[in-house]
């Protein structure tokens, strides 16, 4: 089973920043893809953006331009940096793995959540 773990999520006003981390076993990191999803109260789970270890990274529509995925491998992290949060973004935060090209999709292993407050 493979273990991954956010941490960073809170409650920012809208406008601000937020950087969301996931830690992720090191054979998972180096081989899988690893994205990050959320899901706000009732609506269903969505895509955020997904990257690999080379590098080639993907964003949903919503986000492209205010979230930025990075990686420090000496470290076993992928970031989430969200700048110039909405009250929309509001939501769970997920991190999620998969053996495969990065992008939307079904994933294989999922991390528990961390809240994303945005207030208006």
């Amino acid at each position: 089973q493979v273990q991954l773990v956010e941490s960073g999520g809170g409650l920012v006003q809208a406008g601000g920043s937020l950087r969301l981390s996931c830690v992720a076993p090191e054979w998972t990191f180096r081989n899988y893809a690893m994205g990050w999803f959320r899901q706000a109260p009732g609506k269903e789970r969505e895509f955020v953006g997904a990257d690999n270890w080379s590098g080639r990274t993907y964003y949903a529509d919503t986000v492209r331009g205010r979230f930025t995925i990075s990686r420090d491998s000496a470290k076993n992290t992928m970031y989430l940096q969200m700048s110039n949060l909405k009250p929309e973004d509001t939501a769970v935060y997920y991190c999620a793995a998969r053996y495969g090209v990065p992008g939307p999709g079904e994933y294989d292993y999922w991390g528990q959540g961390t809240q994303v407050t945005v207030s208006s």
